[in-house]
Parts: structure tokens; sequence; C-alpha cells
């Protein structure tokens, strides 16, 4: 089953994070999606840029609207992704217990409901 690891954390401000403390979190975000790609689970893994980059689209009643900005403001944004295929929510847990970022931010587990490929369509992974 795919579960989505969605790693929630403050964005620093620039200067904020040494560049000795950015290669220790750089180095622990290698061996964690090595360790996850050994064991075979990784699907997928994305480092998203600060919500500054984000552009929000909405389409209502025929009429589209385009503005710069996240569709929420948070304390603690989406920074990050990880798709899982693993067995259960108990090995998406364990998983999401060894994020690096889980020691500064939190992660939210979700499960797919659908997931879709070239093969399939759209289908319950």
């Amino acid at each position: 089953m795919r579960y989505t690891l969605f790693l929630n954390y403050g964005e620093p401000a620039e200067g904020q994070i040494s560049d000795e403390d950015m290669a220790a979190a750089q180095t622990a975000f290698a061996e964690y999606a090595a360790a996850l790609d050994g064991a075979g689970v990784l699907v997928s893994a994305d480092v998203l840029q600060s919500t500054a980059a984000a552009t929000t689209v909405t389409s209502r009643n025929g009429a589209s609207e385009v503005i710069d900005g996240p569709a929420t403001i948070a304390d603690e944004p989406v920074s990050g992704v990880f798709i899982l295929d693993v067995p259960d929510l108990g090995a998406a847990i364990s998983w999401a217990e060894r994020c690096p970022s889980a020691s500064w931010g939190s992660i939210e587990v979700r499960p797919s409901a659908l997931v879709w490929d070239r093969e399939q369509g759209w289908h319950q992974s």
C-alpha cells in the first residue's frame, strides 16, 4: 500500500541555519533516502522550494485564478514528501519515525486512496 509522508516544518530565514548544520541535515536525508531505497519501499521523494516560490491555481465556474503564494499560510508548511510502498500503516509510521525532520518538525502519514500509472490508469495501490 502506498503512503505519503508529508514533511512539515517551518522555513528558516536566510542565514538561520549554519553551513555545518545544513550539511549534517543533507547527509541525514541522503542516508534516509538510501535506507528507504535499499529496503525497496521508496517510490518517490521531493524536497520542495520555499512557499515564496509557490503558485496557487483555482478554477471555479469556468474561471481560473492564478495567484502567487501558497494555498494556505502555515507555521509548518509542507517542505517535502516521500512516497512509500509498504505493507501497512505500522510500517509507514516506522519509516516516518526515522525521518530526520521528525526531530524539528512533524511528519503526516497519509495512505493513498488511488494511484495512477500508465499501464493501469487509476487504481487502488
